[in-house]
């Protein structure tokens, strides 16, 4: 029988997964307002995708629900061409058309600012590093793999590591490094985690016993866990302030992940790349990650949603003829050869990106997302 405790993080996964769908909802209601704004005819916003539950027509748009929840879209009179109408898509200026397209990148921006704001006025615990100079800093289970020494020997993910016990001492660890360092040094060894579990009001202290293995599963650690340092890292300010922090926050969250994924492609092409799950997340992936941080509470949820956001506007800037910043790039060619692109071509592009995106997606979700959701439902029922 599974128990109110194990349903409880399901939950967590079915909001988590909501939460993305709004994301994509609010970008393609940047489209939407941008075109009714120039005047052009927008002949259906749907929430999710065909084929359709039920739509409304209210004026001249029509409204759906869609049986495939993984996303939104909206569908512009003339944006694949072939439409000689005044109102058309294709009949706007070239900037006319930019803005538009730009709209669902925009809109991710200001989701993000409007998070992050949320987050300043309420303030966040969030991941710190090793080198960070905190008090009170604590080490969170974030994952536990199956069959490890860390789920035979009980720890759940949300426990807050206090401390190791070897040979009845026990040293206090607050550090990522500390930990893996105790426990590498005593593989094959029986040793006792001390960790707390549960609220302020209903906080238990444990003391688990497990023996580090020697030969690890790759990837997993001798004990099989996945820890985060966790802290205080932004205090709770002024209403007033907190949408100039919250602009000032996504300013530099957007030139942080410029910058790493530079650093990461870079790597890649020049061959000194590490390929791993930690570096690659399908919408499966990042649904888990934002469920593991709805469970460190409202602060770090929405400062995690404001980073998906702000990744999420960059991404669809890439220059790939299936995302926005593809289609900018086709407009570019438009505005240098003073005439469109064929409509034969450019769709034939389109679909072929969009298809390659599609088999990437599957690829990330079978070689590391699958894994990361197995792991999640073992952590969720063993409670």
């Amino acid at each position: 029988m599974v128990s109110l405790s194990a349903i409880y993080p399901i939950l967590i996964l079915i909001g988590a997964f909501l939460s993305l769908i709004v994301l994509m909802i609010i970008h393609e209601f940047g489209h939407f307002i941008i075109a009714k704004k120039f005047g052009v005819k927008v002949e259906e916003f749907g929430i999710g995708y065909p084929p359709r539950i039920c739509g409304k027509k209210i004026g001249e748009t029509i409204y759906s629900l869609n049986w495939i929840p993984l996303g939104a879209f909206v569908r512009i009179l003339g944006e694949e061409g072939g439409v000689d109408d005044y109102r058309s898509f294709t009949n706007l200026k070239i900037w006319q058309r930019v803005l538009i397209i730009i709209g669902g990148v925009v809109a991710f921006w200001i989701t993000a600012i409007v998070l992050f704001s949320v987050v300043f006025a309420i303030g966040a615990d969030l991941p710190a590093n090793d080198t960070d100079i905190i008090e009170n800093a604590q080490l969170k289970v974030v994952s536990i793999s199956n069959d490890s020494p860390a789920s035979n020997a009980g720890l759940q993910v949300r426990d807050t590591i206090k401390g190791i016990t070897i040979n009845g001492v026990e040293t206090p660890i607050n550090k990522v490094s500390e930990f893996q360092t105790i426990t590498g040094e005593n593989r094959g060894k029986e040793i006792a985690i001390t960790v707390e579990r549960g609220s302020q009001n209903d906080l238990q202290t444990l003391n688990l016993k497990l023996t580090p293995r020697v030969n690890p599963p790759e990837g997993e650690g001798v004990v099989g866990i996945g820890i985060q340092r966790m802290a205080t890292l932004i205090q709770k300010t002024a209403w007033y302030m907190a949408p100039v922090q919250g602009t000032i926050y996504t300013w530099q969250m957007t030139v942080g992940t410029v910058e790493g994924l530079y650093v990461l492609l870079a790597g890649l092409v020049g061959g000194n790349g590490n390929v791993t799950g930690e570096n690659f997340a399908g919408p499966l992936g990042i649904t888990i990650f934002m469920a593991n941080a709805a469970s460190y509470g409202a602060g770090f949820f929405l400062y995690f949603i404001g980073i998906i956001s702000v990744s999420l506007a960059i991404f669809n800037l890439f220059p790939i003829p299936a995302l926005d910043g593809g289609k900018l790039i086709f407009l570019t060619i438009e505005k240098i050869k003073g005439k469109p692109v064929s409509e034969k071509v450019e769709g034939w592009i389109t679909t072929v990106c969009f298809v390659t995106l599609i088999v990437l997606s599957l690829y990330i979700t079978v070689r590391f997302d699958i894994s990361r959701f197995a792991n999640f439902l073992q952590s969720a029922l063993s409670r």
